[in-house]
């Protein structure tokens, strides 16, 4: 069971980065497969439990691959995380299948007290560069995190969240895809701009009044 998870780890580096060319460049290059390698051991030890040597792991994992993971987070299958460096993963944060996350990403506490303090993020959520998730939150399926967004509220599935705090901004008709096993919609990068829309707003409503007052003014004798 443990090898064919690190099989699929290192078969979704290529269904997700079109820059992997070869096993053994991701074998060597990727940081991000290095740190899950890691965790993975750590993880299995941390449950046995040898919680110091997983500790130890773990702080080696992040000298030298720049991403820091708690060996009690729970990750599930074909986690990916491009780049890596920065990404904080914390002790009791719950990661489902099919996630992906970007360099800066962190899933951090918000409390010193004991039992669960971090977020739970749900199958297929897609979390941009240095986007923020705090707190005992949790994000649903197939959500799109924007980059250097603050999540401090649960998210539900299929939304689209942008902004500090984060806010939902949209929400997506789940995809049905027959074709292939997992689906993976990485469009991180083309989200909406709230702010952007709400000036373009008002100046419309401003616009408006304006034409009012106008054809009032002229059928005024």
């Amino acid at each position: 069971m443990f090898f064919k998870t690190i099989k699929n780890d290192i078969k979704i580096v290529f269904d997700r980065d079109p820059a992997a060319r070869s096993v053994m460049e991701v074998l060597i290059c990727y940081p991000g497969l290095h740190a899950l390698f890691f965790h993975r051991i750590a993880h299995m030890l941390w449950r046995r439990p040898f919680k110091l040597i997983s500790r130890i792991i773990s702080h080696i994992s992040r000298a030298l691959t720049g991403i820091e993971i708690h060996p009690g987070a729970r990750i599930g299958k074909r986690f990916f995380i491009d780049h890596g460096m920065g990404v904080v993963i914390g002790e009791t944060v719950q990661i489902g299948d099919d996630v992906t996350l970007y360099q800066g990403v962190t899933l951090g506490g918000t409390s010193w007290t004991h039992g669960r303090r971090h977020p739970c993020i749900e199958d297929k959520v897609v979390i941009g560069a240095s986007a923020a998730v705090l707190g005992p939150v949790t994000v649903g399926q197939d959500s799109r995190i924007g980059s250097s967004s603050v999540v401090i509220h649960d998210v539900p599935a299929h939304s689209t969240v942008v902004g500090i705090p984060g806010r939902v901004v949209r929400l997506r008709e789940p995809i049905v895809d027959n074709t292939c096993a997992h689906h993976y919609n990485l469009q991180h990068a083309t989200l909406p701009d709230p702010f952007s829309d709400m000036i373009s707003g008002l100046r419309k409503s401003v616009d408006e009044l304006n034409q009012r007052l106008m054809d009032i003014e002229r059928k005024t004798p």
